[in-house]
């Protein structure tokens, strides 16, 4: 069984089917929505089924703006012509009353009997294979839909998928980091206290620099960050729409992205936070179109 991969919310899909009837056609696009909303348009002979197709779309899509048309094209099928026979008989009953009140009455012409007014008339189409037809049409459009936002969605897969496992490299770039940049500053600053050392309290000049070293500590900003990427990952391999948590996990990246860079006292972590935020807003713009 292979890998479950998210859907997009960006798609379309056509379907066309034809019988007796005629043809028809079902359009659907959709984009990106914090709900599903679904738009139908539909021509007057499938109008009662409105209720019915518009339940079809909801029970197989979860979110996104979904506009369904429906184009149909009637055709008079061969012999779809009837004659009211009971109006017809009345005109022949009415024309043989008026010939025999009448002197020198010619005959009846047939087609001008049949041009009267509701004696000639079109079959009205199988209402019940029409609709059935329509109902049939839209379910495999939905599924083309559907194959088509999975499409999508497993292009959107790879690239957020990517962005992360970038954000994980950038973590382990910052932990390798760490240790020499805290060496480093706190010798500067240790060197710098020393100097100071007649006229500084050894005492508070080592509480000094505890307060310090903590405000420099991201190790739980790093951590969070790598338990963000193992959250994120296991949510593409939900096989359920997952847009919305994907959308707060891009706020927790953030705010973690940004505690790094406001505690960085150092120009590789500087720029490691920034490449960070640069990964995080692209995964935040994609997720967007996510369903």
């Amino acid at each position: 069984m292979g890998r479950v991969v998210i859907r997009s919310m960006t798609g379309f899909a056509r379907v066309e089917r034809s019988g007796d009837w005629g043809q028809l056609a079902w359009e659907l696009r959709s984009v990106n929505h914090r709900y599903l909303d679904v738009t139908l348009r539909l021509p007057e002979e499938v109008r009662a089924l409105e209720s019915a197709f518009r339940q079809k779309v909801s029970d197989r899509l979860g979110r996104g703006k979904v506009e369904c048309q429906l184009r149909l094209r009637l055709e008079t099928a061969s012999g779809g012509l009837e004659i009211d026979a009971e109006r017809l008989a009345a005109l022949a009953d009415g024309a043989r009353q008026a010939a025999s009140a009448l002197d020198n009455a010619g005959p009846v012409d047939p087609l001008r009997a049949l041009a009267w007014p509701g004696v000639l008339r079109e079959m009205a189409p199988d209402t019940d294979t029409l609709q059935a037809a329509a109902g049939e049409a839209l379910d495999a459009a939905v599924a083309a839909l559907q194959e088509s936002r999975a499409d999508e969605g497993a292009r959107l897969d790879a690239m957020l998928r990517e962005r992360a496992a970038g954000v994980s490299d950038l973590v382990a770039t910052v932990r390798q980091r760490l240790p020499e940049v805290r060496d480093a500053w706190l010798g500067r600053l240790r060197a710098r206290l020393d100097e100071l050392a007649d006229e500084a309290d050894p005492g508070r000049m080592e509480q000094e620099l505890a307060i310090v070293a903590q405000r420099m500590d991201v190790d739980e900003e790093m951590s969070r960050l790598l338990s963000h990427v193992e959250a994120f990952e296991e949510a593409l391999a939900r096989d359920e729409p997952v847009g919305r948590r994907l959308d707060f996990l891009m706020q927790e990246f953030n705010r973690e992205a940004n505690t790094l860079s406001s505690k960085s006292q150092d120009a590789e972590i500087t720029r490691c936070a920034v490449e960070m935020k640069v990964l995080i807003e692209q995964m935040r713009e994609q997720v967007q179109n996510i369903e």
